[in-house]
């Protein structure tokens, strides 16, 4: 009977060079439900939920064999953001008048803790990777998985702020992947950075119409 290495081997096959690299069929396929995946963020859609969980299901294979064993184990908790996620775009929280979980800003309090809890994930996880792993780069693959820790936190309750962490994350991920020779993937993570920007636009529009619906009549603009 084949194993699940075995099954999964086709995947890590090499499908093309780039750049001097190969680019196996998982880093294509990673490439592919990434992009939908922020995509259908940016437009509030329902369906990034599964999406981005088929993506992290890709990547867990592609990081661990890059050695990126933050990146490839923060897959897994990203996995469970997803279904809280997924949970809360249907139910969680109050409904806007459209049926959906507003795009709301994240308080100062909220702020606070996830930057401390932000910091004190980089600085823990820089030293389990430095100490118990062969990583190159511990404190960049640790710092990019808090701040995306936190950006997913804050996309899950669509708070308008995660799309500056991902920002954040994002400008470390381009080099750190290029670094690390995956290009294709490098290449993914700076068109999410053209995705952020255009979701954090929507949704600060979107944030804009509603609290300018709002807001009482004879207001001052």
């Amino acid at each position: 009977m084949d194993t699940v290495a075995d099954l999964l081997a086709p995947l890590q096959q090499p499908l093309f060079t780039l750049l001097g690299s190969p680019v196996s069929w998982v880093e294509v396929l990673g490439f592919g439900s990434g992009g939908l995946c922020v995509w259908l963020v940016a437009r509030q859609h329902i369906a990034n939920w599964p999406i981005g969980i088929a993506n992290n299901l890709f990547f867990i294979l592609l990081f661990a064999g890059a050695g990126l064993y933050a990146d490839a184990g923060l897959q897994l908790v990203y996995i469970a953001l997803a279904l809280y996620g997924w949970w809360s775009w249907v139910a969680g929280g109050p409904r806007s008048a459209s049926g959906r979980l507003p795009v709301s800003r994240t308080g100062v309090r909220t702020w606070w803790v996830l930057a401390c809890a932000t910091a004190a994930a980089t600085a823990a996880l820089t030293v389990l990777l430095d100490r118990a792993t062969d990583s190159t780069v511990p404190f960049w693959d640790a710092l990019t998985t808090a701040l995306s820790l936190a950006a997913t936190y804050g996309q899950c309750r669509k708070k308008i702020e995660s799309w500056y962490l991902w920002i954040a994350a994002d400008v470390v991920y381009v080099p750190l992947y290029a670094h690390k020779g995956l290009y294709l993937t490098s290449l993914l993570y700076l068109g999410f950075m053209a995705l952020c920007v255009a979701g954090l636009l929507g949704w600060r529009r979107e944030l804009a119409g509603r609290t300018g619906a709002a807001a009482p009549v004879g207001a001052a603009a």
